[in-house]
């Protein structure tokens, strides 16, 4: 079977100038419009970020795009991503000089600037005073997979709830959320290009039962995604908005997402701009992680999100002899958190290499090590996140949050 070979880069980004921005005239790469490309073998794509108000007039340019990518030689897939800014795109100002072919203009000012505000404010009230939530089509209850520090496990947590849920008889979907350091493609073992439905919406990739969607499936594995938060924050919206989750004959009950670690731009994005249904806290027992726990556990309580739980992974480590409990990272550290800001304790998973293996291995551990003690804490997990969601945490709307120089 002859090697399908990759097409040149810079012969990519000579084709996609030929097709101009109507903003400013110039063309896509000169105009800095050319985001995130990937180019591998026999496929090439890219993001397209455009205006809100002119998300129009760009998907007429997202199909020349996505034709002309097709045409050259070596590309037999290829996909643009139109996303919509809050502000005015990388050619709203036509004066601004123009960019190196592939080069990126990022958006200026990440906390501080006007951009930055308007990506935590609230959207327009509706009548009566209450925020309009940001949520997508045909989808029940959302519940957000946090965690106040990275590498304690929390995408790993993730996929295997979501699919214990699925093993409990509920339609799930599983969100990416951390678009700096996607790890559900590799942990699901889905490698496929999403594709357009003719709503213009973007298909889940389907796998283990569960819908899944992630930046990860629109760029190289290695690739790294330089953007600022504003930029992330606007990603994470169309992934979460213009996603067909779920339909009016077969509505997703529960859809999961993996945060990503901190209490930063997208944190705060999902927190105040779609009414979550609770989150659930992911932490290892040793105190340097709790600490940050507490940051995150703030952070939702300030927006009024409720805690569902608190869950301790790598509680301890199995003695292969005995079975006794070896506390490598401490023990009953979350567990104690959980106690002091009054929230359920949802269980532990021990360490086990079966687990890690599985992650690697793109199959989630809790299908098929159901009689392990790491399988049993997921399912029992699930049953707590369930019960905790039947219960209907009151919820709260949204405070306005400013940010002043």
């Amino acid at each position: 079977m002859a090697e399908t070979l990759s097409p040149d880069r810079a012969e990519v980004l000579q084709a996609l100038d030929r097709v101009l921005d109507p903003k400013s005239g110039r063309g896509l790469a000169s105009a800095g419009l050319v985001q995130a490309l990937v180019v591998g073998p026999g496929r090439a794509g890219f993001m397209l970020e455009a205006p809100r108000a002119d998300v129009g007039l760009y998907e007429k340019v997202r199909d020349q795009a996505e034709a002309v990518l097709r045409a050259l030689p070596g590309i037999e897939r290829a996909q643009v991503v139109l996303t919509a800014s809050s502000s005015g795109g990388a050619s709203a100002n036509a004066d601004e000089p123009p960019l190196a072919p592939g080069a990126v203009r990022l958006r200026r000012g990440a906390q501080l600037s006007p951009a930055a505000q308007a990506q935590v404010q609230p959207p327009p009230p509706r009548p009566g005073g209450a925020a309009a939530p940001l949520n997508p089509a045909h989808v029940g209850q959302i519940v957000a997979v946090a965690s106040g520090k990275g590498g304690v496990g929390k995408s790993t947590v993730a996929v295997n709830l979501a699919c214990a849920l699925a093993m409990l008889g509920r339609r799930v979907g599983l969100l990416d959320a951390d678009v700096y350091g996607p790890s559900i493609p590799r942990m699901t073992g889905a490698d496929a290009e999403p594709q357009m439905t003719p709503e213009k919406k973007l298909k889940p990739i389907e796998a283990w039962g569960l819908k899944v969607m992630s930046i990860g499936f629109l760029v190289d594995e290695a690739a790294p995604m330089i953007w600022r938060g504003p930029m992330a924050s606007s990603a994470l919206n169309q992934m979460l908005n213009d996603v067909a989750w779920g339909s009016a004959e077969a509505p997703l009950d529960i859809l999961i997402i993996d945060m990503p670690p901190g209490t930063g731009d997208i944190q705060l994005t999902l927190a105040q701009r779609v009414s979550l249904a609770g989150a659930v806290v992911v932490s290892t027992p040793q105190e340097v992680a709790l600490i940050d726990v507490r940051r995150g556990v703030s952070m939702f309580e300030k927006t009024h999100v409720p805690i569902l739980g608190v869950i301790e992974n790598m509680a301890y480590f199995p003695d292969p002899a005995t079975g006794a409990p070896i506390p490598i990272f401490g023990y009953g550290g979350a567990r104690a958190t959980a106690e002091a800001i009054g929230a359920p304790f949802l269980g532990e998973i021990p360490i086990d290499v079966a687990l890690r293996q599985a992650c690697d291995e793109g199959r989630p551990f809790v299908l098929d090590g159901g009689d392990s003690l790491a399988g049993k804490g997921f399912l029992s997990i699930a049953e707590g996140v369930l019960d905790a969601l039947e219960k209907g945490a009151d919820q709260k709307p949204a405070p306005r949050i400013l940010i002043e120089d």
